[in-house]
């Protein structure tokens, strides 16, 4: 029996066929399955020869009617769904940057039974700064829905000895540093620390260069925007 089929037992057997009977003529729970696996396939980047990164944050689109319908079971729905692909990812190798995240969201471009499919890799982020040091830095760095304050110079990598690590494959142990000096309008530099697959600022390759508030940084498939308050005179 294959990895769908089962899923679908799983479903129906979980709330008694109501959940079949709902969707009867709307999107079916299997097809979101199979277009959730579909968007791993196509969006694989190859890590080693057995390993390949794949999106973890999805957002399945779907008429109003389809919505409604699905707001009773999104939680369960989610559920199993998660479990399934992450399953799915085992068996073909796939590894998942960050935890996997499945929203529902409503589109008024789609019609009844009619779904897409948006995704990206978005690496888990985590660092060693206090709420209270957030709340009176004057500058920070928004990351994948995050916020780190920039009040001292930080080092932001995949290992453990950098103070911003990122759980990105295309990032190096220690990638980028940002050095801030203080200021009513801080000003803040980015530099290269000699990473594998480089810096980019505002679209841009550098080995340095200054940073004020709206700039964006990518390193590997994570992007990092910096954001600078000024304080009033």
């Amino acid at each position: 029996m294959g990895g769908l089929q089962r899923f679908e037992q799983r479903l129906e057997s979980m709330i008694s066929g109501v959940f079949a009977r709902a969707f009867r003529s709307a999107v079916q729970p299997v097809e979101i399955a199979a277009a959730l696996q579909r968007e791993c396939d196509n969006n694989a980047q190859v890590l080693s020869r057995q390993r390949r990164l794949v999106p973890n944050d999805f957002h399945v689109e779907l008429s109003q009617p389809d919505l409604d319908r699905l707001q009773p079971f999104d939680t369960a729905l989610v559920d199993d769904l998660t479990n399934q692909l992450r399953d799915y990812a085992e068996e073909q190798g796939y590894v998942f940057p960050g935890p996997i995240s499945i929203d529902f969201e409503h589109a008024d471009d789609l019609t009844t039974g009619r779904f897409r499919i948006r995704s990206v890799a978005k690496a888990e982020v985590s660092g060693n700064a206090s709420d209270t040091r957030l709340t009176r830095a004057s500058a920070y760095l928004e990351v994948n829905g995050t916020r780190h304050p920039l009040d001292r110079n930080i080092v932001v990598g995949r290992g453990t000895e950098a103070d911003l690590r990122i759980n990105d494959p295309g990032v190096s142990r220690r990638h980028v540093e940002f050095r801030v000096r203080q200021g009513p309008v801080p000003q803040i530099e980015v530099h290269d620390l000699g990473s594998t697959n480089g810096v980019l600022v505002n679209g841009q390759r550098v080995a340095s260069a200054l940073a004020d508030d709206g700039t964006v940084v990518k390193v590997g498939n994570t992007t990092m925007t910096v954001r600078v308050v000024e304080e009033p005179a």
